[in-house]
């Protein structure tokens, strides 16, 4: 990997600095051993090592101790050869474990300040001088913590930018899950109860064309406006996906209040539809509303394709905390009731309604004959205002 503009540009300003100030130091100081083409090509290696600082840290701090070392062993006098070490346990430190980069200052203290000279015969420095330097060595420690600090604090701070974006992608995902779920249920309860009703109305029309054409008139119309107000709410439907969720329904959507309306279909397919409210009736949160109302027409639906009885009974209780809807045939079925012809997902759509508010539904065979829905609804102003 190719050293990065900003580490040459460092490594040519340790250079300069280090030779200018070696030049300076054996001028004013008293080397054992001038400066020679030997002192400028190990002072030239310490700050070209500086040029791969980032890829490899622990060998270019290693060259940069072996550079300085060497330099002091032929007796060039101190001056800033340290510089390119310093830099390069700058670099090195933050990046590695504690324990072995932080052993490494006084390992040094104690070689260079006490082992050179030993080596080399020269004076031991004096106890100032070391105060001075273990100071100095101290400080070199403390900025390196910093930085370390520094690094792990951007470091979590890019872990929980990416943690945010994973979670906000998850649940942009599960609302797009939801909203596919919610749109199927829709297009199933209208197609579903309006082509049921279609169908049982042909029948009806069928077998009365000839002998009773005035009714077979009426089933015929009851078909017409059937087939008109599913296509008003598909079109509905379509229309708010391709401009929005804020987009107004073309149509008002049936509401559990206006019980005569919403099963007002259901007996136009020649179904006797009896209906008995109790409670405080109300204006119910938007969701519950729509969810009662969907499994009223949903029941219904599956009283005119599985049930052999042209009768069923509406019930709906209004609780202080809850609304409930119960919807009774006398059977027995054709087929699974709300399993859809084909095995649709009639019941399993209910259901899910119901649970999505918090509520539940059962569904199944009465102990005395017959069939049975019976859907409990939290009423609960969550996500909703009033119908």
């Amino acid at each position: 990997m190719p050293p990065r503009p900003g580490d040459a540009l460092a490594a040519v300003a340790v250079g300069v600095v280090s030779a200018a100030g070696s030049v300076g130091a054996a001028r004013h100081g008293n080397p054992a051993h001038p400066l020679d083409a030997a002192a400028f090509v190990l002072l030239a290696v310490g700050s070209a090592a500086l040029l791969w600082r980032r890829v490899a840290p622990v060998t270019v701090l290693a060259v940069t101790l072996a550079a300085a070392l060497a330099y002091l062993l032929r007796g060039y006098g101190i001056g800033p050869v340290f510089l390119p070490v310093v830099v390069a346990f700058l670099t090195a430190a933050p990046r590695l474990p504690r324990w072995p980069m932080y052993a490494l200052p006084p390992i040094g203290y104690v070689l260079f300040l006490w082992g050179v000279p030993w080596a080399t015969g020269r004076e031991y420095p004096p106890v100032s001088a070391a105060v001075g330097v273990a100071a100095w060595l101290l400080t070199l420690v403390a900025v390196a913590e910093v930085i370390r600090q520094r690094r792990e604090a951007i470091r979590a701070r890019r872990q929980r930018a990416r943690e945010r974006a994973r979670v906000a992608e998850e649940e942009r995902l599960r609302r797009a899950s939801e909203e596919r779920l919610d749109i199927a249920r829709e297009l199933h309860d209208v197609l579903a109860h309006s082509l049921s009703m279609i169908n049982v109305q042909s029948g009806v029309a069928l077998e009365l064309l000839d002998s009773r054409p005035e009714q077979a008139g009426v089933a015929l119309a009851s078909i017409k406006e059937a087939s008109r107000d599913a296509l008003v709410q598909v079109h509905a439907m379509l229309q708010s996906l391709r401009r929005g969720a804020e987009t107004p329904p073309l149509t008002p959507p049936p509401s559990i209040t206006d019980l005569d309306r919403l099963v007002a279909r259901a007996r136009d397919a020649g179904i006797e539809v009896a209906t008995t409210v109790s409670g405080d009736t109300r204006p119910l949160p938007t969701a519950a509303d729509l969810a009662a109302a969907r499994i009223v027409q949903e029941s219904l639906t599956n009283v005119a394709r599985h049930s052999t009885q042209t009768a069923a009974r509406v019930s709906v209780r209004y609780r202080s905390d809850a609304v409930e809807v119960q919807v009774d045939d006398d059977g027995p079925a054709h087929a699974p009731p709300g399993s859809g012809a084909g095995g649709g997902s009639g019941i399993a759509g209910m259901t899910e309604r119901a649970r999505a508010l918090g509520g539940s539904l059962a569904a199944g065979p009465r102990p005395d004959g017959g069939f049975r829905v019976l859907a409990r609804i939290p009423l609960s102003d969550t996500g909703s205002g009033a119908s």
